[in-house]
């Protein structure tokens, strides 16, 4: 098996499009070692590089961030490494930072594929050599590729005889693990294949943090820019979906970025079968189409948004842009594989029938051709609320409050107070005689949920003279309810949202509002959502 060395200045070209496939932060792990008794392998795996530990010391010895054996090996020491994810190899940055005397002078890499659930052992005949025995230095880096391997989840590090090696890097290509049905997941995940094949700024944290698994721990591990200066200024990622395929929603997640997240946000969507060099693109030259116009974006939460122009377009690639600069910490576009068909969401009409004759008893509509729009039902958030009103919600980090919310201690220190979250709002004519008060209602859980998961929407409420605030009441005794909901949907504007009790209302629920009383329409006006082509069904679960 042959390799080459790179240097390390054609790091990004060599591997820019590659993926750590060792990194703890896929789930990398050590399997078992042979000898670890100066510093434990774990280390090997660490996102962040090694710091130097120098003048400090444990019972062993001196403490390095790194794998360190005894001395005095006739024959070499070895790791086991599971893979966070099975994919092929290209290469390995094997670096022996801080070790200087003590550093392994040879390794070599052998891999297999096994079934996730087996702990091969260090003999196993079906260990195959990627690397051979290749040198190495004090205190350094060293890059090596070798031909791209079959699929491979588990690798084994000799080190000859002996020593201490800092960080182990395994790069290639995942093998993406992807839906085959009509239902929808993350197109841009790591796992599912997705790349992140350009950034215009990584200052403080890799692009290629936002496709990884999980929330993260801290602002280390997501994407993150160096400040602007200069007005009108951007920063954007694109990233190269697993698959193509029909993209429907996206979060994007600003955990643990409090003072350093975006002011926005936009997101744009492109079908390209060419091999990019992105780093020469004219962006005049390419077909980008907006599905998220700019969006505020704020500290330290969740943000799911229903992307727009999407229907019946396949897109491979998407394009976050933030403006001015900032932190990100997770990207997770939704949608479904290109090529598969989708469910029937039409193939029931009796349900159909039934929401035509409720709606309208003197028209019989045949129902073959119906055409059934699906409207997702995206957790709330304020930034996405924002167009339509206010969401109503205290933080126990008082950082992750919107940007301007005034909080003040309250009830002699044991509370905290978020000033005016919402303000009543009345264009009722005086004569009226419209009053603001509480009302109560009991709430009926929704039953009509299909086995895919979706319920018609038939009706909506509008209030043309004044806006409503519901507060949750949740579990009580008496005439309480024992079992309250713990979420409810709000629709509004074809845009549908999933709230939890600390947002709003469980099954009781207060209203704040001001009507006249009297059951007319100025109150609350009810509009018939029906078309004689199109239904629209909520995606609940």
């Amino acid at each position: 098996m042959s390799y080459e060395r790179v240097p390390l200045d054609k790091f990004d070209q060599t591997f820019s499009t590659t993926t750590e496939l060792s990194s703890v932060a896929l789930g990398g792990r050590i399997v078992s070692v042979s000898d670890q008794f100066f510093a434990e392998a774990y280390h090997l795996l660490l996102v962040e590089p090694a710091p130097s530990l120098k003048g400090q010391f444990g019972p062993n010895g001196a403490l390095y961030s790194g794998w360190e054996t005894r001395r005095h090996n006739p024959t070499y020491d070895w790791c086991i490494i599971q893979l966070g994810t099975s994919g092929t190899i290209a290469g390995f940055d094997i670096d022996t930072a801080n070790f200087n005397g003590n550093e392994a002078p040879q390794v070599s890499v052998y891999a297999l594929n096994a079934l996730p659930s087996e702990e091969p052992r260090a003999d196993d005949l079906r260990w195959q050599e990627i690397l051979p025995k290749a040198n190495l230095g004090p205190n350094s880096r060293h890059l090596f590729t070798v031909p791209t391997t079959g699929r491979i989840n588990y690798v084994k590090l000799h080190m000859y005889p002996d020593g201490g090696v800092a960080r182990f890097r395994v790069y290639g290509q995942v093998a993406p693990i992807q839906s085959e049905d009509s239902s929808s997941f993350d197109l841009a995940h790591v796992f599912a294949g997705g790349r992140i094949v350009f950034v215009s700024d990584q200052h403080f944290g890799s692009g290629a943090n936002l496709i990884l698994p999980g929330r993260g721990k801290d602002m280390g591990d997501g994407w993150e820019t160096k400040r602007s200066r200069v007005k009108g200024h951007k920063d954007w990622v694109v990233i190269k979906l697993g698959a193509a395929g029909l993209l429907e929603q996206i979060e994007i997640d600003t955990a643990h970025f409090k003072g350093n997240f975006p002011e926005s946000c936009e997101v744009h969507a492109l079908s390209s079968d060419s091999d990019i060099d992105w780093k020469i693109q004219n962006e005049g030259d390419l077909k980008w189409t907006l599905i998220l116009p700019r969006t505020k974006l704020g500290p330290h939460r969740q943000h799911y948004f229903q992307l727009e122009d999407v229907e019946g377009k396949i897109y491979n690639h998407v394009r976050i842009t933030i403006h001015p600069d900032g932190g990100i910490k997770r990207v997770r576009v939704i949608g479904r594989k290109a090529g598969v068909s989708p469910p029937d969401l039409a193939a029931d009409h009796s349900d159909v029938h039934a929401v035509v004759d409720r709606l309208d008893r003197t028209e019989r509509v045949s129902r073959p051709d119906v055409k059934v729009r699906l409207l997702p039902v995206l957790p709330l958030s304020p930034e996405a609320f924002a167009p339509y009103g206010q969401v109503i919600e205290a933080y126990g980090d008082h950082a992750a409050a919107p940007k301007g919310t005034k909080i003040t201690p309250a009830n002699a220190g044991t509370a905290s107070k978020f000033h005016k979250l919402s303000s009543l709002v009345s264009s009722y004519e005086k004569q009226t005689g419209a009053t603001t008060g509480i009302s109560v209602y009991r709430c009926n859980p929704l039953k009509e949920v299909d086995a895919a998961g979706t319920t018609t929407l038939t009706v909506l409420e509008r209030h043309s003279f004044t806006n409503q605030v519901f507060i949750p009441m949740g579990r009580g005794i008496g005439e309480g309810l024992s079992d309250p909901s713990d979420r409810y949907m709000v629709v509004v504007a074809h845009n549908a949202f999933l709230a939890t009790t600390a947002q709003g209302i469980p099954l009781d629920f207060a209203c704040v509002e001001t009507q006249i009383g009297d059951g007319s329409m100025a109150d609350c006006e009810i509009v018939n959502i029906y078309s004689s082509s199109e239904i629209i069904k909520l995606k609940v679960v």
